[in-house]
């Protein structure tokens, strides 16, 4: 593939890659840094993509698998814990998404990345051959996880 086509599937399916930073970090800093690790990421391992499956879907794979190591190794450097209860929620964001958000954060690596591919509509099917999981437990754990993130929101009266 190209620069020019690659650059402009990019641009085309950025917003899976801005999601899954904002899933994995709260802090604008570390959002941004997430999506530029992403970029070099799907650059270095872009003749990895054979075409055998949507664009979209090798950027799934390879931008989750960039957050869960990349935030392995920011979670070695820094406490998350002072460093959450030192943000504060400027006016300008919407507090909704933020608190969805926040909430998310919550979650564990693999329940992240269920929700993600769940609330972007990807298919069971889709989603299990993505996490190397079986459809059914697709199910069980999208459940699980859906009840989880909604016992997160009611206990820390995030509101939605």
């Amino acid at each position: 593939m190209e620069e020019k086509e690659f650059l402009k599937q990019i641009k085309e399916h950025r917003g899976i890659i801005v999601k899954i930073s904002k899933m994995y970090f709260e802090v604008q800093q570390d959002q941004e840094d997430l999506f530029q690790e992403i970029l070099l990421q799907l650059w270095k391992s872009i003749k990895s993509f054979k075409h055998k499956s949507k664009f979209s879907t090798w950027i799934y794979k390879v931008a989750l698998n960039t957050a869960i190591v990349y935030s392995k190794k920011r979670t070695k450097k820094r406490d998350f814990e002072s460093e959450v209860k030192s943000i504060e929620i400027t006016e300008h964001k919407d507090v909704r998404v933020e608190s969805f958000y926040k909430a998310v954060r919550q979650l564990n690596k693999i329940e992240k990345a269920l929700i993600f591919m769940y609330i972007e509509g990807l298919p069971g099917d889709e989603i299990a051959r993505n996490l190397g999981l079986s459809p059914s437990n697709v199910r069980v754990k999208t459940n699980r996880t859906k009840n989880k993130l909604q016992e997160i929101i009611k206990a820390n009266n995030y509101g939605l």
